[in-house]
């Protein structure tokens, strides 16, 4: 990864719901940020983690001159550990979307966010958003669920099956280290419990006023577009959808230039809807 030389890295722990978090924000250089811009709060997905963005934050930040915050949650990268191997409570991505986010976001100071979901990310940011509408500018999401589908159970199978019998847990450990086991099996074996079959977050949809962009791989092991039409269908607040072809559970990564584009529609266009409401028609 080559790091965007007009972007300032800092890393620092924030601790949120008794956990320490790594975490790490970005920021353009004296000159590229103008005004007082929204802060892009990236929430990655199920095996996810800070460096697993890679540098499509840092493309972003460069593109709308906002600032960002990314996080690992608890048990994440270089977060504190799972206590055990094996599954979570069902209810774990309500408690990080409605306890940690509220708290990571405050003791950053963060009180006017564009949230960016990936997978489980983009569940949270939907929950979170339902829950705290009036520090959210905007949310985008990429393959987020908001209830279980057979095509999900199926996909997580598969990548248990991958992880014992390939160098999968190899890969991640260079990513999550120490916390690898319990991370990959409090993902895995949590969704797959008969418990996680009735998950479902379309409670918090309606409640949903900010801009939002609905982003899903139309060709999504994990997801079908019954997601994206569930999100679309019930939100409050207006939302743009699109379905990227040829492009599976990872858009950002599998095709970066059409969504960096996409996302960074919709953030200027908070950005000057923003300052359209500040400060008047006339500039």
């Amino acid at each position: 990864m080559t790091e965007n030389k007009t972007i300032l890295r800092r890393s620092f722990t924030v601790t949120a719901a008794h956990h320490n978090l790594s975490a790490e924000f970005l920021e353009p250089s004296t000159g590229d940020r103008t005004g007082n811009l929204s802060t892009l709060v990236f929430l990655h997905e199920g095996l996810g983690c800070i460096p697993m963005w890679r540098n499509f934050p840092s493309m972003l930040c460069e593109k709308t001159g906002c600032s960002a915050l990314l996080y690992d949650r608890w048990g994440y990268g270089k977060s504190d550990p799972l206590p055990v191997v094996g599954p979570r409570i069902p209810s774990y991505l309500h408690e990080e979307a409605l306890v940690t986010l509220p708290e990571v976001l405050n003791q950053c100071n963060i009180d006017d966010a564009i949230l960016i979901g990936h997978s489980d990310g983009g569940s949270m940011a939907l929950m979170y958003a339902g829950v705290y509408p009036d520090t959210v500018r905007g949310i985008i999401t990429e393959a987020a669920h908001v209830f279980v589908e057979e095509i999900t159970l199926k996909g997580i199978c598969e990548a248990v099956e991958i992880y014992k019998r390939t160098d999968l847990k190899e890969k991640l450990t260079k990513y999550h280290g120490t916390n690898t086991e319990k991370m990959f099996y409090g993902w895995a074996d949590t969704w797959l419990s008969p418990e996680f079959r009735d998950w479902n977050i379309e409670e918090f949809l309606p409640q949903i006023v900010s801009p939002l962009l609905v982003l899903q791989g139309a060709d999504d092991i994990y997801g079908t577009p019954a997601q994206v039409e569930a999100i679309t269908g019930h939100v409050a607040g207006p939302v743009k959808s699109r379905l990227v072809p040829n492009c599976g559970h990872i858009p950002h990564h599998e095709a970066t230039e059409e969504v960096l584009n996409e996302m960074m529609n919709f953030i200027c266009d908070l950005i000057t809807s923003n300052h359209h409401r500040e400060h008047g028609s006339q500039d």
